[in-house]
């Protein structure tokens, strides 16, 4: 997903998180995973934002100390749905559950334009803001976005995606996105074996080079089909262009489908250029359970490609973890306060810079028709009526979906 439910993945997913100094007038000390604040206690761990929200609430007194604006900053509508479907309203609930008035906080989308979002941000800074949330849409422009706005003494979060030469002091808000890739690769690895794919012949279909998710996607299904590859069990067709476009994935697949027409599995970076490719694999008239694709952020056209035998699963994102990671951390740094030193369970490598980005990490879930009804569908992150068309009615009885 870009991952998104892209930055296709993976599900699911773990966090931790870092942050500030003592707000005037207020006293802060962290011991273990508990913060004193303001006379208030407060204890929590990367693992402690559920469906329900009720974690936030233990947020309200840090919530009520804090100055400024929280800026938000989506990247697109397109390369996911998840942006407007989950994100958004999830990162608005996590607000208002911690009692943060609806003033002091603002939901921004870019639309897929830098330049928009750069507008954005500068907009925030202006109306106030003390803390952004970015979900850039790449590297270069998401770090011109954070240098303007640390020169400003405004503080960063860097939300689903890492920020290459990003602020020095920023947060990263993410699932561990080298797992989802190898929940992608080892997917695809089982489904090969279950639909008796004899001699697997790969198309690896990247995300955006430009997207640092997807190199790291890429770390994770590269290192479990690499052996593989190596040892000639399986064969490495080619490998396109990466991009998150579905229709760029539609034009590359054709064109290597056309020349290389023994490939029969491919590896795809999210669900929606998943989808892009099984509707290439519907018009070719391949029957489903013959041809393995991957994907992740458990969209709903995936979940029904997989319900309908051409996906062989999805990394399920349960973003409803990350809006809450991401608003407590962005709660804590505005108020000037530390985050509990139990919510900041990672560290990324920033290639660009050089250092290590203190990171909450949340844990992806692989989703396949074994596990859909106990994992999306019980955190209601899909409708059955939606998921359950009547094309797969009779797959969603067969996988306990009612």
């Amino acid at each position: 997903m870009k991952v998104s439910f892209k930055r296709a993945t993976q599900a699911v997913i773990a966090i931790g998180v870092v942050v500030g100094l003592a707000a005037c007038g207020s006293s802060s000390k962290s011991t273990g995973s508990t913060t004193t604040t303001g006379g208030s206690n407060v204890s929590l761990t990367a693992a402690s934002f559920t469906s329900d929200f009720s974690a936030m609430a233990q947020l309200k007194s840090l919530a009520s100390q804090g100055k400024g604006l929280i800026g938000v900053l989506l990247p697109d509508t397109t390369t996911s749905a998840r942006y407007e479907t989950f994100d958004r309203p999830y990162l608005i609930k996590a607000f208002q559950a911690a009692g943060l008035p609806a003033a002091q906080f603002k939901v921004d989308n870019a639309q897929g334009s830098a330049s928009t979002m750069q507008t954005q941000a500068e907009a925030d800074i202006t109306q106030g803001a003390s803390v952004l949330l970015i979900d850039a849409l790449d590297s270069g422009s998401g770090a011109a976005i954070e240098a303007n706005a640390t020169s400003k003494g405004v503080k960063v979060i860097d939300y689903d995606r890492l920020v290459k030469g990003g602020a020095a002091d920023r947060i990263y808000v993410s699932f561990n996105n080298v797992t989802v890739g190898k929940f992608m690769g080892q997917g695809l690895v089982d489904c090969v074996k279950a639909w008796n794919v004899a001699k697997p012949n790969v198309l690896v279909m990247d995300g955006d080079p430009t997207d640092n998710n997807a190199t790291l996607f890429a770390e994770g299904y590269n290192g479990v089909l690499k052996p593989l590859f190596d040892n000639g069990s399986y064969v490495k067709v080619g490998e396109p262009a990466g991009t998150w476009t579905p229709a760029v994935t539609a034009t590359n697949f054709d064109q290597q489908f056309t020349a290389h027409p023994n490939i029969n599995a491919v590896i795809t970076p999210n669900d929606d250029n998943a989808n892009a490719v099984i509707a290439d694999l519907q018009k070719a008239n391949i029957p489903a359970k013959k041809f393995p694709t991957t994907g992740q952020d458990a969209s709903l056209v995936g979940l029904q490609n997989i319900l309908k035998g051409y996906q062989c699963g999805s990394v399920y994102k349960a973003v409803y973890q990350e809006a809450q990671a991401a608003a407590a951390v962005a709660i804590y740094l505005r108020a000037g306060q530390t985050p509990p030193a139990a919510m900041l369970n990672g560290s990324t490598q920033d290639t660009t810079s050089n250092t290590a980005v203190k990171s909450v990490y949340l844990t992806p879930v692989w989703v396949t028709t074994a596990n859909m009804a106990s994992t999306v569908v019980k955190d209601a992150a899909v409708k059955v009526p939606a998921l359950c068309i009547t094309a797969i009615a009779s797959a969603c009885s067969a996988a306990g979906i009612s």
